[in-house]
């Protein structure tokens, strides 16, 4: 096929930070023609956020804000004018989608509802991403990805037993919800595409916690089921697994009593199979087999490496695998030959590797275009090149606050 899957798709993005960013990227990606639209002088707050080269902050240098628009396309505008209003509104006559993330009440307050945009475009999908969604009492809360994750459930299920509940680091939700958002969006833009109907799309980043598979679906399911909570740390029914140290780093190791065996075949110590520290399920979990195990282990795993230790669990069929840094895994070669790292050249932040595609396609997959823009540095080109306006209106609308 000629060109990637979606490259015959407009999407305006007024997304900021993390979320709505990602949904639109995933979208810019495969494809999509995305105008990010940014605060005049500003620009998303995401380009203040680090990580930066060389830890000095720069606009144009934020690792977060090159990752999160890579491909995209950015103007200027101030929507808070009349001017601005109108020019969106022009933007949004060629556009098949929008995608928003302020608060519920922003888009309205604007002049800007789904209810004011589809009078110039009926088939537009807009799809609106906020913290609990545009209905609700909770719908104008401010929320953090801390405050997500504890509301979410999966809190209570992380952390040590005898001390209190603890978030996983990173911002995983912000990236799940974005991702949710993009499937979403792609769903509605095929009913508009085929059926020639536009719809609002409301994403609550909270609910797609709640919908989540990671630990919440299974909690929330077995509550509904048997009123008990979410147990933070469970009996593995063997006193071998974990994470544990050897010659170069850390390896993971997860087992069941079922794999004592292979375990014992991993470490060279096949006759132990019979030792009265694995007789019973209760002489498993006991203190002693703990100590006994661990004195057989430890010794073994601090004379080899990480990548020796994975080789003899696999000849061994017992589950274990290194664990990694991120450092480890741009320079892993596995990775590397399947070119999921790609380099992507800024004109400002230079030369960089970055995550590559999420998935593979034999045809019109992912693919990098254009790095991610500086603030405002399509101006010229959207502006002039596509919606008709002269030089002299540009300098007009940037002395007047405008772009």
């Amino acid at each position: 096929m000629d060109g990637q899957v979606l490259s015959d798709i407009r999407v305006i993005d007024l997304t900021h930070y993390v979320a709505g960013p990602y949904c639109t990227k995933l979208l810019a990606d495969f494809g999509a023609d995305v105008i990010k639209v940014e605060r005049p002088g500003t620009g998303d707050p995401a380009r203040r956020l680090g990580p930066f080269p060389g830890d000095e902050p720069h606009p144009e240098k934020s690792g977060l804000f090159l990752f999160l628009n890579t491909n995209k396309r950015s103007i200027t505008l101030n929507l808070k004018s009349e001017t601005g209003r109108k020019i969106l509104l022009d933007l949004v006559k060629t556009a098949d989608i929008l995608v928003e993330n302020f608060s519920p009440r922003v888009m309205p307050s604007l002049g800007l509802s789904y209810d004011d945009l589809r009078k110039v475009n009926p088939r537009l999908v807009m799809t609106s991403i906020s913290n609990f969604g545009q209905d609700g009492p909770y719908r104008d809360f401010k929320a953090s990805d801390l405050v997500l994750y504890a509301m979410g459930g999966a809190m209570s299920s992380t952390g040590l037993p005898e001390r209190e509940p603890i978030r996983m680091p990173g911002n995983i939700i912000q990236y799940q919800a974005g991702t949710v958002a993009a499937a979403a969006t792609m769903g509605a833009f095929l009913v508009a595409r085929y059926q020639g109907v536009g719809q609002h799309v409301d994403v609550s980043i909270f609910e797609t916690q709640l919908g989540s598979s990671d630990r919440r679906t299974t909690f929330l399911l077995g509550y509904q089921y048997h009123g008990l909570p979410a147990v933070r740390e469970q009996p593995t029914g063997t006193p071998v697994g974990g994470i544990y140290p050897c010659a170069d780093g850390y390896v993971a190791f997860l087992s069941v009593p079922s794999m004592l065996p292979r375990f014992l075949e991993m470490i060279g110590r096949p006759e132990l199979v019979t030792d009265p520290h694995f007789a019973s399920p209760a002489a498993l979990l006991s203190p002693e087999t703990k100590e006994f195990i661990h004195e057989l282990l430890l010794p073994w795993l601090l004379e080899r490496t990480r990548y020796e230790v994975m080789a003899a669990a696999q000849r061994a069929r017992f589950p274990g695998m290194v664990v990694l840094s991120p450092g480890d895994l741009v320079n892993d070669p596995h990775f590397n030959e399947r070119g999921f790292w790609v380099e992507i050249s800024h004109p400002v932040a230079g030369t960089f590797k970055y995550p590559g595609p999420p998935l593979r396609m034999s045809e019109g997959g992912w693919q990098v275009r254009r790095p991610a823009p500086l603030l405002g540095e399509h101006n010229d080109e959207i502006y002039c090149g596509e919606l008709g306006y002269s030089r002299d209106d540009l300098d007009m609308l940037r002395e007047r606050g405008v772009i």
